[in-house]
């Protein structure tokens, strides 16, 4: 009858369950141990390096909320100009005389002639809601839902009524607002059209971003 096998014959710790060492070169071991250590710490690396990169805003959205300069030098009475600035259309209207001269005579139509309600700098809160009188600057979404209205400067337009004398009329639900972005009585949308901050660089360039007086 043979004699019965020890741990030490059969390559195992007696009383363990686990495989040892018992044939492996310990310098291999450690090699190998070292090398899947350095695999995963580079893995691991890498991952934290794809995530950083992930998370850093890139130039664009960066540049999102940047100052924007807008050339209004060749701007004629009467012309829209539209120019993007943090997502939003702001329209620059270089206003005609009777486009100014209306800011009077629709005041008593108006929900907030006297720009009461917080829609625009201190420098904007007069009767033409501008720095000067000729350049109307609004960003153009209404203000009841986020539509963008439509510029409509021709007087006495068949679908707005016979006393229509220029402005802004919003397709979605009808809201209407005049050349200077106040808001009619009666529609949808609650306040004016919103005034972006904005100062003048020189008589044809203004910067949108920027308040009045402040650093260009």
């Amino acid at each position: 009858m043979s004699a019965k096998k020890t741990g030490a014959d059969t390559g195992r710790v007696a009383g363990d369950s686990s495989f040892t060492d018992v044939g492996v070169d310990p310098k291999r071991r450690r090699l190998l141990i070292g090398g899947m250590s350095a695999a995963g710490g580079l893995g691991a690396g890498a991952l934290g390096v794809s995530m950083l990169a992930s998370m850093s805003p890139s130039a664009r959205a960066k540049a999102a909320g940047a100052p924007v300069e807008a050339d209004i030098s060749k701007l004629a009475p009467g012309q829209l100009l539209t120019v993007e600035w943090r997502g939003k259309p702001v329209w620059i209207v270089r206003r005609t005389e009777q486009a100014l001269g209306s800011l009077t005579s629709v005041a008593d139509q108006l929900a907030d002639p006297d720009s009461e309600q917080e829609q625009q700098p201190e420098y904007a809160k007069n009767p033409t809601r501008a720095i000067k009188d000729e350049y109307m600057v609004v960003i153009g979404i209404c203000t009841h839902l986020g539509c963008s209205p439509t510029y409509r400067p021709e007087l006495a337009a068949p679908d707005l009524g016979s006393d229509w004398e220029g402005g802004f009329f919003c397709p979605c639900h009808g809201s209407k607002f005049d050349m200077a972005g106040r808001v009619y009585k009666g529609v949808p949308a609650p306040t004016n059209l919103e005034v972006p901050p904005y100062t003048y660089l020189d008589d044809g360039l203004i910067k949108i971003g920027v308040d009045q007086g402040a650093a260009a």
